[in-house]
């Protein structure tokens, strides 16, 4: 995840402009949530959509179940220094790009009951480094039965057109057989979550408390 690419482009490995490639199709009105259009009809606001009904469906199944599951370990990280905190501000890539970062968001969106848009991400970011095929094939299906599948309790908001693409993938898998899926939460949390974010008090907290410490030495 180089420093000089875009946002929406950050992804190592995705390549962001896969994307833009669907608007070849004028039968697909869905590309536009990867290019430079912005309609109400477009896939981004039905992921939106879908995205919310999915989070009151969480919320009501962790309400009726006190047994929660054990969230995995947060990446090992160093503690992170003022200009470090400030520049998650500046882009959502910089954020993305900070081991510290994706922690400290990650705990927003547990608190916003999407923690599993970050999971996922950081699952095929994973798969994206396996050369074996017999570990690529295991870790594909493991994050299909975890991200994709509709009867998962951490299912993330796909469109139809990105699932179909996987379920033809999942035939064979490689490395890159979620890149489409992965972009697409990416741009997600970038356009829903991270706003809300950066006004939230996890992230205020730490700009604050880091500010203080700075003054004081």
């Amino acid at each position: 995840m180089g420093g000089g690419r875009s946002e929406t482009s950050a992804l190592s490995g995705t390549g962001g402009g896969r994307g833009m490639t669907t608007t070849q199709n004028s039968q697909r009105p869905n590309a536009c949530c990867f290019c430079w259009c912005c309609c109400c009809s477009c896939s981004c606001l039905t992921v939106r959509n879908e995205e919310e009904k999915r989070k009151r469906r969480r919320r009501k199944r962790i309400s009726q179940d006190t047994k929660m599951e054990t969230i995995p370990n947060c990446e090992a990280c160093t503690k992170p220094s003022v200009d470090e905190i400030q520049l998650w501000s500046q882009s959502f890539d910089k954020l993305m790009r900070n081991p510290a970062g994706r922690n400290v968001f990650r705990e927003f969106l547990r608190t916003e009951y999407s923690e599993e848009n970050m999971l996922f991400w950081l699952a095929c970011e994973d798969l994206k480094q396996e050369i074996n095929k017999g570990t690529i094939e295991e870790k594909a299906r493991t994050i299909y039965e975890d991200y994709i599948s509709i009867l998962s309790p951490k299912e993330v908001s796909l469109d139809a057109r990105v699932r179909e693409v996987i379920n033809r993938k999942m035939q064979d898998p490689t490395p890159h057989t979620f890149e489409d899926a992965q972009l697409q939460i990416y741009t997600l949390m970038h356009r829903d979550s991270y706003p809300r974010f950066l006004s939230s008090n996890i992230y205020k907290s730490l700009v604050h408390g880091g500010s203080r410490t700075s003054s004081e030495s």
